[in-house]
């Protein structure tokens, strides 16, 4: 029997990806907010695709704070996004 792919919806653009391709927000129990690209810190998480667009439109419809059920100041919102992996062409 094929083993079961965990899904997971991106917070940005709604769409249902593997969890592995995903990046995982997570909100510690401490409350700090950070990028878990292991999949397995402590706490709340949301995901978004390996995308900037998806997490600026995240941003913008403030999904990322819903998903974590906590307010996401704009320094913590810019950090991440400045951290964010942008993948090169080539």
């Amino acid at each position: 029997m094929p083993k079961k792919i965990p899904m997971r919806k991106c917070t940005g653009c709604g769409e249902m990806k593997e969890k592995k391709e995903l990046i995982r927000i997570v909100r510690t129990p401490e409350g700090t907010i950070k990028i878990d690209r292991t999949g397995k810190m402590n706490g709340r998480g949301a995901y978004l695709c390996n995308d900037l667009s998806c997490l600026r439109k995240a941003r913008k419809k403030r999904s990322l704070q819903r998903s974590l059920d906590t307010p996401i100041p704009d320094e913590i919102l810019d950090e991440i996004e400045s951290r964010w992996e942008v993948p090169s062409d080539g």
